[in-house]
């Protein structure tokens, strides 16, 4: 089976440093075609694919109505590579946060949402500090360093989290509980204090995974996130630009794969990480052959098999992959097609219940909008 290789499109690691450079910060490149603004916010919707607007784009008929292009998001699809690629402006390969959850070298095995051992393992934020974990500057703290203010609205829990201090640090931190609070505060930022705002909606991808996405309470929510580019959008001033972007698509589970139950998968295999669709394989000495043949012919074509060296040559984690991340992908990755779930029900049994589901390499997942809408 070949391998799939990047879309062709612009990634979304290019978007905060093309919208800087709209800004007047002449060390970044501008090359997604943003305009020169005073002042602009980069919303991110987590779980709003391109195809997914484009199919429900009569629930929102604000944002499907503004001029806008797709993105990819890279390999894998998640939330915590995309808030990674927008708060580096570089692709996992170089950032390092290579999905939900990766082995980090001499830590084990971090869920990178809760900072803790995965499965439901003790708190990792001193064996592996968020600050070591993702070493590079930030586009925020790089944002402060070339004299623009940066600003994150996001929800008031995560203000102190560890995933916030590895790819969100630098910034000035406005934590928000709501739809209301969130548009009030991005407004405030571009009116009185003009510079880039980075803000963050969770509730579409939340939906998105306990009903499906395109169910009625998907598209209800998605509603929801169109009154909030709208109310955006309507008070925008002049001068100011609004960026709506997401992390990531989504597609519904319709074929599983329970990876603790099935005989002889796991042989060979010392542990394992990622999600249902993008899976990290880690092999003991010497088994990576007999693992990666296991896997495929266990797989079939419901799924993506290859060696860490042939997922890195076809591109998925970005053009370059530093030393450092290398060992945090899996001796064999497996990516999943169509509707198919590689789950454990046994070691993860919240998340291998979850309908809606992300991180391969479809287009349903890897595209996602562009939406810009300038202040006139």
């Amino acid at each position: 089976m070949d391998l799939p290789t990047p879309l062709n499109r612009p990634h979304l690691a290019q978007v905060v440093p093309s919208v800087l450079a709209a800004l007047g910060a002449r060390e970044f490149p501008e090359t997604l075609g943003i305009q020169p603004v005073a002042g602009a916010c980069v919303l991110l919707v987590d779980g709003l694919g391109w195809e997914l607007l484009d199919t429900y784009a009569a629930d929102a008929p604000v944002l499907a109505g503004l001029s806008r292009s797709p993105l990819q998001v890279g390999y894998p699809a998640t939330t915590v590579a995309g808030l990674a690629a927008i708060g580096t402006g570089v692709a996992s390969g170089e950032h390092g946060m290579a999905g939900y959850t990766f082995e980090v070298p001499g830590a084990g095995v971090l869920n990178a949402l809760r900072w803790c051992a995965h499965p439901g393992g003790p708190d990792l934020r001193e064996r592996a500090r968020p600050e070591d974990v993702q070493p590079l500057p930030t586009t925020f703290e790089r944002a402060t360093e070339a004299g623009i203010t940066a600003t994150v609205v996001s929800e008031a829990q995560f203000r102190r989290s560890a995933l916030t201090r590895a790819v969100q640090r630098g910034g000035r931190y406005v934590g928000v509980y709501a739809l209301g609070d969130l548009a009030a505060s991005v407004l405030d930022v571009l009116t009185e204090t003009p510079g880039f705002c980075y803000a963050y909606h969770s509730q579409l991808d939340q939906v998105g995974h306990l009903y499906g996405p395109g169910t009625t309470a998907w598209r209800m929510q998605l509603r929801q996130v169109d009154r909030l580019v709208e109310s955006i959008v309507d008070a925008l001033p002049p001068g100011r630009l609004l960026a709506v972007v997401a992390d990531h698509g989504m597609v519904t589970i319709e074929d599983t794969l329970d990876l603790d139950a099935t005989p002889g998968l796991l042989d060979g295999v010392r542990t394992l990480a990622g999600e249902a669709r993008a899976r990290h394989v880690y092999a003991e000495d010497g088994a990576t052959g007999d693992v990666l043949a296991a896997w495929r012919a266990e797989m079939g074509d419901r799924a993506w098999v290859a060696t860490r060296e042939e997922a890195i040559a076809a591109g998925w984690f970005g053009p370059k992959v530093s030393d450092t991340v290398r060992p945090r992908i899996g001796d064999v990755v497996a990516a999943a097609r169509g509707g198919f779930g590689m789950v454990r029900r046994t070691a993860e049994p919240i998340e291998s219940g979850l309908i809606g589901q992300h991180g391969s390499l479809t287009t349903a997942e890897q595209l996602v909008p562009l939406a810009l809408a300038y202040g006139r």
